[in-house]
């Protein structure tokens, strides 16, 4: 059933979080998004207002609303949760056991990108009701979200988060809990092979994006879709990979550098190109 619930929750405000309460807004869900302190919350309100007005732009009418609040006891009455918060394991736990404490009856959504779903769904009291919900960004506008299916999920439960994928305009591939899952495990390998070979001298960054766009019909480049993630995300991603997957994923020099200084993408002004 395509549907989505009148009522979601969203624990965490940032670029996906806030991305992931417009596609739902969107949709005609009530949203309630949670931030930690007064600061994050307004940021995260500017954040939302300006996604939003930019909709607004292109004729996109938005017939739910989202309210931002510090106090996560607001999401009692959301029968969906969604965690958006940075792929740091430890936060994660955190964050998905204080939403199954406020949100006793709710679905959790996990928007990692790449960590697991079996070891995440360990922070709950009942992991049945934990599902990978993958955004991608920028959420208003991508078509794709990954379903990751955990051991411990409750069957009906994928069925239903695929009718939510639809409720919200885009389309659901079913992936099973696997290190990277399917999209993020080739697309890091693309982009650190990428990076290998500006690292090497092969070509300039525009020319290896090129050939992917020209070539294999990507609509962005390898190296500037890294630049959009963030830097600091595709090496995160790169050294779990590395971990459960072996060298192969080993993240080049180059990265390790380019983060090191600070050099995170779009973001901050500068990656692999100037922005």
């Amino acid at each position: 059933m395509s549907t989505v619930p009148d009522n979601v929750g969203v624990y965490g405000g940032g670029r996906m979080g806030g991305g992931i309460a417009h596609a739902f807004a969107v949709a005609g869900a009530a949203v309630t998004v949670v931030e930690n302190d007064d600061a994050s919350a307004g940021a995260a309100r500017e954040r939302i207002a300006a996604s939003l007005a930019k909709a607004a732009e292109k004729g996109v009418a938005v017939p739910g609303s989202i309210t931002v609040v510090t106090d996560a006891t607001a999401l009692a009455a959301c029968p969906l949760v969604v965690e958006a918060v940075p792929e740091l394991p430890e936060l994660k736990h955190q964050v998905l056991a204080r939403i199954e404490e406020m949100a006793p009856a709710a679905k959790i959504g996990s928007n990692t990108s790449s960590l697991s779903i079996d070891e995440l769904a360990g922070a709950l009291q009942d992991p049945a009701r934990l599902i990978g919900l993958h955004f991608f960004n920028p959420v208003p506008v991508s078509d794709l979200v990954e379903v990751v299916v955990g051991a411990r999920t409750a069957p009906e439960l994928v069925e239903e988060a695929r009718g939510w994928v639809a409720g919200l305009g885009k389309t659901a591939i079913t992936v099973q809990d696997a290190p990277g899952f399917a999209s993020s495990r080739l697309g890091v390998a693309i982009a650190l092979e990428a990076m290998r070979m500006l690292e090497e001298g092969v070509a300039s960054a525009e020319d290896i994006d090129t050939a992917m766009t020209l070539g294999y019909r990507h609509p962005v480049g390898p190296l500037k879709t890294t630049d959009i993630v963030g830097l600091d995300v595709r090496l995160n991603i790169a050294q779990h990979l590395e971990r459960e997957l072996g060298p192969r994923f080993a993240p080049p020099q180059l990265l390790k550098d380019k983060v090191a200084a600070g050099e995170l993408g779009r973001k901050s002004g500068k990656g692999f190109y100037a922005w």
